[in-house]
């Protein structure tokens, strides 16, 4: 079914570092993203992407469907984009999957756009069908989803099949930090386009919703996070708890699916009147708000590549705690404090009230933020990208028979 008659080039990486300006476009593109919650985003890293890249985009001139599930808002154009808004099966299983299916039948039913954006590597078995009707894909692969403790053997498994498919049959692979970039290198020896997230800036925010909630600027550590053990929200909320720390650490976040991991945080949190669990915020001002107003953010990913609440942590000028692994240490160019579990965390704790390095590390990354994170910079790549694939520039036929040559 499939016909590759396209020019074998190898893309690259794409260098995101060097600064981009916008620019009119050398050709005009109809370009489709799929794959993700759609906009306005209101979720997470993948919708934040769709939105800022996507806009922007239109305003060089080019013309963007993005893929829509679930939005209260149900308008077919919104920031000069085209939305299609299709239902998904509810089920943590099939949601993402069957929203994927619904909007590739529609792309490749319709006049078929000239490239198409596909977002998670668990979307990769209907990259055929795209690249069969003549759409040539990149395929966002993501952090490494399989390392994530909310699926069972069977997901694990589905998702470590579903990245080397996508390897085989996208046209470019994207990966948002070093670490993930090196990962498809070492266990497919395959190029990918680094491209990373957009960092948005706050120079100032208003105080008022903070102290609604009993909070004062620099007076609270500030932890944004779905409740996965992934996350080690529980690692932090111990180590807090164990500290001598006097301000309080406030928690932001829930549990789509993991009850239990939930109760165990509760209950570490339970009787101690220093930690505040908020809950989701989902006013976006009063997110803003506190992490600009913070005195710390700790921050316990782990899995993922280039984090988007990491970033709105740094463009906010928030100083960091983060897990020690590599895509943090990337993210933030070891400007920050680092631990890998509880006693480390309680230790930053007990230490950091008093740390006069404050407000260095927070101008610091706040300054990386603006100079490295840029969404303008992010879209130039997303746009070179594009036209590339277009014009007949595809890994596909040197990686369409790679298999993984490391058994991680």
């Amino acid at each position: 079914m499939v016909i590759d008659q396209r020019e074998d080039v190898s893309l690259g990486e794409a260098q995101t570092r060097r600064s981009r300006r916008p620019r009119a476009a050398t050709r005009t593109l109809d370009i489709a993203m799929i794959g993700t919650r759609g906009i306005p985003a209101a979720y997470g890293g993948f919708e934040t992407a769709v939105e800022e890249v996507g806009k922007r985009l239109v305003e060089r001139g080019h013309r963007v469907t993005v893929y829509t599930r679930g939005s209260e808002r149900r308008e077919r154009e919104y920031l000069g984009m085209r939305v299609i808004h299709l239902p998904a099966l509810r089920q943590k299983q099939f949601e993402t999957l069957s929203h994927t299916a619904l909007s590739t039948l529609h792309a490749i039913t319709r006049k078929a756009p000239d490239a198409a954006f596909v977002f998670n590597a668990a979307n990769s078995p209907l990259v055929p069908l795209l690249r069969g009707r003549g759409i040539p894909v990149a395929l966002h692969m993501d952090g490494l989803e399989w390392k994530r403790s909310k699926w069972g053997a069977r997901g694990k498994a589905y998702y470590r099949w579903a990245e080397e498919f996508g390897v085989r049959w996208a046209d470019g692979l994207i990966a948002d930090a070093p670490g993930i970039a090196e990962y498809y290198r070492t266990e497919f020896g395959v190029p990918t386009e680094l491209i990373r997230y957009g960092a948005p800036i706050l120079d100032t925010a208003p105080v008022e919703g903070i102290r609604d909630l009993g909070l004062e600027s620099g007076g609270y550590h500030l932890v944004v996070a779905r409740f996965e053990p992934e996350n080690h929200v529980l690692e932090i909320v111990e180590g807090y708890r164990a500290s001598s720390a006097t301000i309080p650490l406030v928690v932001v976040g829930s549990a789509p699916y993991g009850a239990e991991y939930t109760q165990r945080i509760q209950a570490a949190a339970e009787g101690d009147p220093r930690i505040r669990l908020l809950g989701g915020v989902f006013d976006q001002d009063l997110l803003d708000a506190l992490y600009f107003h913070a005195r710390t953010y700790v921050h316990g990913h782990s899995v993922g590549g280039t984090n988007p609440s990491l970033l709105r942590a740094m463009g906010a000028g928030t100083a960091v705690v983060a897990w020690d692994v590599t895509f943090n240490r990337e993210t933030l160019d070891d400007l920050g404090w680092f631990f890998e579990d509880a006693d480390e965390a309680e230790r930053h704790f007990s230490a950091l009230e008093g740390d006069t390095e404050i407000p260095a590390l927070a101008a610091a990354v706040k300054e990386r933020a603006r100079a490295h994170f840029r969404w303008d910079d992010v879209t130039s790549a997303y746009e070179d990208l594009a036209l590339r694939i277009a014009g007949g520039a595809s890994v596909h036929p040197t990686a369409r028979r790679v298999r993984r040559t490391v058994n991680t």
